[in-house]
């Protein structure tokens, strides 16, 4: 039989590390860590693995009511096919259009906002955030 684990001291003690230290501990639970270089997000998701782990994850109702909502959009689709978004990068106006497939920037396509923008500034980018679809505190 197993030991008893304490969940809540097994994730009070992912608040001290770093991303080297969340990877490692990745690694040691589960094999090759996702490739996240947030150090929130990563901590949240081994949280979240830890407690599925013992808890035994989503229940079977759950999983069947994600399911049935279907593929997850892009964010910045629900504005609509034909809306521009318009932002100056580096002294120049740049436009991405939405389309029914992406986001169209200088006659590429693009599945994200998020590859758009990265491709605008050559490094990664929130595209909502880049567009100003959102605060930037969050």
């Amino acid at each position: 039989m197993m030991p008893p684990v304490d969940i809540e001291r097994e994730i009070e003690a992912l608040a001290g590390l770093d991303l080297e230290g969340l990877r490692a501990v990745w690694r040691q639970r589960y094999g090759p860590p996702p490739r996240l270089r947030s150090v929130e997000l990563l901590r949240l998701l081994l949280a979240w693995r830890i407690q599925a782990t013992v808890l035994g994850g989503l229940d079977r109702e759950t999983r069947r009511q994600l399911e049935r909502r279907g593929p997850v959009r892009a964010e910045g689709l629900e504005l609509g096919v034909g809306t521009r978004l318009r932002r100056v990068w580096q002294g120049r106006v740049v436009e991405v259009v939405v389309e029914a497939e992406g986001f169209r920037f200088e006659n590429r396509m693009f599945r994200s906002l998020s590859a758009a923008a990265t491709a605008i500034t050559g490094s990664r980018w929130n595209g909502p955030r880049f567009f100003g679809l959102r605060q930037s505190g969050r």
